[in-house]
């Protein structure tokens, strides 16, 4: 081979290289972005933005109420790098944002600001994910863990253009659950650990994922892997798993993937259904005790949920279902002091005052026995007894 030859074969050479390392770097998504964003009333906002570098769909990461927005870094990249422009951020309190940090808060504000706040705050975040240059608007997905499950349902009812959802490790609120019986053509990602030290929350979600029939769902249950992103460490496959479902998902046209739906309906949660069903309540009770007389050891639900779905009715202030709701567990579970503390708090609420001194007291005598709950819970359910007998004028036993 003659040199001029071998000097042409090199200069080929050279050019592919170089050609491949530009379409390698352009291929690569541009570093993550950390932005501020005001919301609604002026309270600032921190974000990270991660560009895919290119046109394609978004995701909106709402993290868990004990962690902040960067647990989601690791999967936030793989998407970006998979072709998604991803946005997280810290709810206020949390993190780096503005607000009252959420463990300066009264219980009676707490719950006013997830309630009243953070919705907003989810949609300001969303606004400023789908103004992204490249951002496919018609084409969001969302995810959340613990607390974010529920922003992201409520995102998805506010917004049609949120049409994937990733849930993990928690529930939704009775809008929420509708919402997702109403939406057949929402594919939903679940995933949650039997470890969870969430009380009930694996029954929570069988009953959500069971409330849609979207071929494309799927049901990811652990035997442990603690609570929301605490997966990711104990099951290494599930961030990419995340990753290809948003993907297809997401996609145009859509490619829905094969569901794993591990979980169908089942007695419990049909019952589950019939409470949550307007007017449905009587029913329920109805059944149960029909369930208890063919089989006085029936279990059709457990405490955690009743007790959860009661409170669901109670803080928006519907204390009359809330007290229908929870005399279930009392019915249940004779035996336990926090069936009787819950109840006593909505008769409180229900101005029913006679019923919630009796129920409070039921609690705080049955306390004195109890070995079922660990200190923690006893210490707490003491506490809330004693605080509900002092607003009604009695000094406790």
């Amino acid at each position: 081979m003659s040199n001029r030859n071998s000097s042409v074969l090199l200069l080929v050479a050279v050019l592919s290289a170089s050609s491949w390392l530009e379409t390698t770097a352009m291929a690569q998504p541009p570093p993550p972005r950390v932005v501020d964003i005001t919301a609604a009333d002026g309270v600032n906002l921190k974000a990270t933005y991660f560009s895919a570098g290119k046109p394609g769909p978004g995701v909106l990461l709402l993290h868990q109420c004990n962690r902040q927005r960067k647990v989601w870094d690791d999967l936030a990249e793989r998407l970006a790098a998979s072709g998604l422009n991803v946005l997280t951020f810290d709810f206020r309190g949390f993190g780096e944002s503005g607000g009252t940090p959420i463990d300066k808060l009264t219980p009676e504000q707490a719950p006013q600001v997830f309630q009243q706040k953070f919705p907003a705050d989810v949609d300001t975040a969303f606004q400023y994910l789908v103004s992204q240059p490249g951002v496919t608007r018609s084409a969001i997905g969302a995810g959340g863990a613990s607390c974010g499950v529920n922003q992201s349902v409520q995102l998805a009812r506010r917004h049609a253009e949120v049409k994937v959802l990733v849930l993990l490790s928690e529930g939704t609120d009775p809008a929420g659950r509708q919402f997702l019986r109403e939406s057949p053509k929402l594919p939903l990602f679940m995933a949650v650990a039997d470890d969870d030290p969430d009380p009930g929350v694996v029954e929570i979600m069988q009953w959500l994922i069971s409330l849609s029939p979207n071929r494309a769902n799927r049901f990811e249950r652990y035997s442990t892997g603690g609570h929301g992103v605490e997966m990711f460490d104990a099951h290494k496959e599930l961030p990419g798993e995340i990753v290809d479902w948003f993907r297809a998902t997401l996609a145009t046209p859509p490619v829905m993937p094969p569901g794993k739906r591990t979980s169908q309906s089942s007695a419990r949660t049909q019952f589950l259904e019939l409470v949550d069903r307007p007017g449905g309540i009587a029913q329920a009770l109805q059944q149960y005790a029909e369930a208890r007389k063919r089989n006085p050891k029936v279990v059709l639900f457990s405490e955690e949920v009743i007790n959860r779905v009661g409170y669901e009715h109670l803080l928006p202030g519907n204390a009359k279902d809330a007290v229908e709701i929870l005399k279930l567990n009392v019915l249940a579970f004779p035996s336990s002091p926090n069936v009787y503390d819950s109840l006593s708090d909505a008769y409180l609420a229900d101005g029913q005052k006679d019923l919630a001194r009796q129920n409070a007291k039921k609690a705080l005598e049955l306390l004195a026995s109890d070995t079922a709950d660990p200190p923690d819970r006893r210490k707490a359910i003491k506490e809330s007894a004693e605080q509900e007998l002092k607003q009604l004028g009695d000094a406790p036993n």
